[in-house]
């Protein structure tokens, strides 16, 4: 018998069984769909994150890294946070310009903190803004486009000027129609002249990130006090030196707080890979647990298969006897029935991935969780789904190719 035209007649057959017992065919596959709309889900919610924590949250650039007084990139440790503050010191100002000074390989380094304050104007107001005190790159090292007006100077850093440059959100707030160029709003109490209007940034995972002021960091220290939480943003000259340029950075402050050789850092540098490097721990724990859910749905799903396609085996038995009496070889009927397992289980890897993709679209319309259905997870959904149907099928496919013809034609009474 012709291999492809066997394999085409199984297909048909298949296809024609599905057809004639819909009910049977959809509890039958209900396992398999199951356990591929969990798997597809979880695998385009996870890349859609990734995509999405690359771009929005760890996008340091390729040349760029932070120093902060302490960070953790694992499980939360209390004890481990009590450590870390009472071993690590705050970053200063003074350690600031000492890098700044010393740094051969580092072509840009600011410095920032953070605070909140409530924003008022012409009797509106608006709680809990972010308020960052930076240095005057602060807008290159975190990539901020302005839309209107500039961002402020060095001068305007030196001189302790109460200039803010604010995000979109404040604008829709405060200054709808009018161009907030040159207008004051009041900021912790002090009046700010607004001298510039950031591009907007869009929101990460539903919290918008354009309710933002940015003041000089020595205005902040005025008008906020404490010089606590400082954190030192760099970006080395190409990404050729990136390493080195993290590794001068360790030994300047390293150098200046006279660590010995041998001590530990009481102070932590970290790029986009860190932050990523803790995503993917946490989405690979995610990944594991589903697998876990997903392998029992399969294994289900397949042991049913295999039930249904042994009472397939039995109804079909007299037409097995004929096509065996007609010459076909059992490898042909081996084939022709692991054919039609593993179409049904496809077919049910198929319709699993279908309900992912609504799923995924219908999620990503109607809230703030980036998924994103890669091509690769249907191809995984679809080849794991057939695959299982082909091992479940082996067992069936076997008993059906090893009836004898005579027994079987005298099955028909």
């Amino acid at each position: 018998m012709n291999k492809g035209a066997s394999t085409l007649e199984a297909f048909s057959i298949a296809i024609a069984s599905l057809r004639a017992a819909k009910l049977r065919s959809f509890l039958t596959l209900l396992g398999i769909i199951l356990s591929t709309t969990t798997l597809i889900a979880v695998m385009a919610v996870i890349h859609g994150m990734d995509v999405y924590v690359a771009e929005k949250i760890a996008d340091l650039g390729a040349d760029g890294f932070v120093v902060v007084r302490f960070a953790f990139f694992g499980d939360w440790d209390p004890k481990k946070f009590l450590e870390l503050q009472r071993k690590n010191p705050e970053l200063s100002p003074d350690e600031f310009e000492f890098l700044k000074q010393r740094s051969m390989l580092v072509k840009e380094i600011g410095m920032s903190t953070d605070r909140q304050a409530d924003i008022i104007y012409l009797g509106q107001r608006m709680e809990d803004v972010e308020i960052t005190g930076g240095t005057a790159n602060l807008n290159i090292l975190r990539n901020i486009q302005i839309e209107s007006g500039r961002y402020f100077s060095d001068g305007d850093v030196q001189s302790h000027r109460q200039v803010a440059f604010i995000g979109a959100d404040l604008k829709d707030k405060f200054f709808t129609g009018v161009d907030p160029i040159g207008k004051t709003i009041s900021v912790g109490g002090k009046p700010y002249e607004v001298i510039g209007v950031s591009k907007r940034i869009g929101s990460v995972f539903g919290q918008s990130q354009d309710g933002f002021v940015h003041i000089p960091i020595y205005t902040l220290f005025k008008t906020f006090g404490a010089r606590r939480w400082l954190s030192f943003s760099c970006q080395a000259i190409d990404h050729a030196h990136f390493q080195q340029a993290m590794d001068e950075v360790k030994s300047l402050l390293r150098a200046y707080r006279h660590l010995p050789p041998g001590r530990e850092d009481n102070f932590m540098v970290f790029n986009s890979d860190s932050i990523m490097g803790m995503w993917d721990r946490l989405t690979g724990a995610i990944a594991a647990t589903a697998m876990g859910v997903v392998s029992v749905f399969m294994v289900v799903g397949g042991v049913v298969i295999m039930n249904i396609m042994l009472a397939v085996v039995t109804e079909r038995t007299v037409e097995i006897g004929v096509r065996k009496s007609l010459g076909a070889r059992r490898s042909d009927i081996l084939w022709q029935f692991l054919i039609e397992s593993a179409v049904l289980s496809g077919f049910g890897g198929l319709t699993g991935v279908i309900i992912a993709w609504t799923i995924a679209v219908m999620v990503r319309t109607f809230t703030p969780v980036p998924m994103d259905l890669p091509l690769s997870s249907v191809v995984v959904g679809v080849g794991l789904s057939a695959t299982v149907g082909l091992f479940f099928g082996i067992y069936p496919a076997r008993q059906a190719s090893k009836l004898d013809p005579i027994e079987a034609l005298r099955a028909e009474k």
